[in-house]
């Protein structure tokens, strides 16, 4: 074995391949290949693609199939503290020894092809995935999914969470073209499951032309709240008075909904989901850096959002929980993404924000956030450090019993907090 910790083997892929995002399928499906991968693997596959929701919908799915007793795998991404977060087994985050064999098996394979670190986490999900006999893979995409690499395995259920503008560098710079892409993780008969009701015509398109069944929401099912609890149905089957999800704001009903129609399309085809399961799923379902809320003198509020869509939910939720006390803002982002549209979601939402660079390969610098946030947050408002941990300390100095802190604009700045302050996650 090239090394003998999961460390070790993360710090070398992070620069085995000349760049951090580099679509394509061909080099990841020769590796695969070259492992002697399965080309049908040996469980159900559900694929999550779109711009925000995956996750929320991907550990909905989850908490509700295991709690109809099947065995599950997930593959997430990027994770919050511990690589091992993005691929778990029955809800439990990967032991190191099984992802270091996976990466051995790769590294074998690979004869000198390079891949990028989250090709490799891929190809070491699924591997693992199968050397465990799980009954039920979901899969998240990473970026699109036309290219992505988790879109190398076939989706037996596709769904798609609602898209908007984010890394228009590589995807497009109109929903549209943004859809086509998203739209890639569809396959020939396979059916396709939207959380919007009103989806982008590529997505249709696409799936028309592989003669895919597609469920759209407020079309092939619906849904409505009554107070705490909810009902659900389609043509076929009928759910009432579902708890709400465990997880804050109204939109994961929109979520929790597409995951109920992907649930009732393996009850078609043979799965055992009783209602009992879904009430269990919802019930206990847990998303860590998704308005994750820590109460205290200050309470502490983390969100990985980081695209327009994202904020204006986010934004949604701080009104919903207002406050006479200040809502203070640590945020730093990746340079790829829209400052400006979220700052304008979130600005009268925030009363003061402290901002930092990010030292990773696509983070962005205080100074460039900072002149991109001042076109749109009164210069007096603004607060600029050179790192998330400054940032945050001198937030936190700032703020007054019962203030709020929201540390968020990214994974990193969501993962650098809680680095920074283990405690308040005890």
């Amino acid at each position: 074995m090239r090394f003998d910790s999961l460390s070790e083997w993360l710090r070398w892929q992070e620069t085995l391949h000349f760049t951090e995002v580099d679509p394509g399928l061909e080099r990841v499906r020769n590796v695969w290949q070259q492992m002697e991968g399965a080309t049908e693997l040996p469980f159900k596959v559900i694929t999550v693609a779109g711009t925000n929701g995956k996750g929320s919908s991907v550990a909905i799915l989850d908490a509700i199939l295991r709690a109809a007793g099947y065995k599950t795998g997930t593959y997430t991404s990027p994770h919050l503290l511990r690589y091992n977060e993005r691929i778990t087994l029955n809800g439990q985050d990967c032991e190191d020894d099984l992802i270091c064999y996976a990466f051995d098996k790769i590294d074998n394979a690979r004869s000198g092809i390079s891949l990028t670190y989250f090709e490799f986490a891929t190809l070491a999900a699924v591997d693992i995935f199968c050397q465990q006999h799980i009954d039920i893979a979901i899969l998240e995409v990473g970026m699109g999914g036309r290219l992505d690499a988790v879109n190398l395995f076939d989706a037996d259920i596709a769904l798609i969470t609602p898209i908007s503008l984010d890394h228009v560098t590589w995807l497009g710079n109109d929903r549209e073209t943004i859809a086509f892409e998203k739209a890639g993780i569809i396959r020939l008969h396979h059916p396709v499951v939207c959380s919007e009701s009103s989806p982008p015509k590529a997505v249709i398109n696409y799936a028309n032309s592989l003669q895919s069944p597609v469920f759209i929401a407020n079309q092939a099912f619906n849904y409505s709240q009554n107070d705490m609890t909810w009902r659900w149905s389609n043509p076929e089957l009928e759910w009432f008075n579902l708890p709400l999800p465990n997880l804050e704001g109204r939109y994961q009903l929109q979520n929790a909904a597409a995951v109920l129609q992907v649930i009732a399309l393996l009850i078609e085809q043979d799965y055992d989901i009783k209602q009992q399961a879904i009430e269990s799923g919802l019930n206990n379902v847990h998303l860590a850096g998704r308005f994750q809320k820590i109460t205290g003198s200050v309470d502490h509020i983390f969100d990985v959002t980081h695209n327009k869509q994202g904020a204006d939910n986010l934004a949604e939720l701080l009104r919903e929980q207002h406050q006479s006390s200040k809502t203070i803002a640590v945020l730093a982002m990746l340079q790829d993404k829209d400052v400006s549209a979220v700052a304008t979601a979130l600005a009268d939402a925030i009363d003061i924000w402290w901002i930092a660079g990010l030292d990773c390969q696509r983070g962005m610098s205080a100074d460039e956030l900072a002149d991109k946030l001042k076109m749109v947050i009164s210069e007096d408002k603004v607060e600029q450090e050179k790192d998330v941990e400054q940032a945050y300390r001198q937030a936190l100095s700032y703020a007054k019993q019962g203030d709020r802190l929201l540390i968020f604009g990214s994974f990193h700045t969501v993962e650098a907090v809680m680095t920074a302050a283990p405690n308040l996650l005890n």
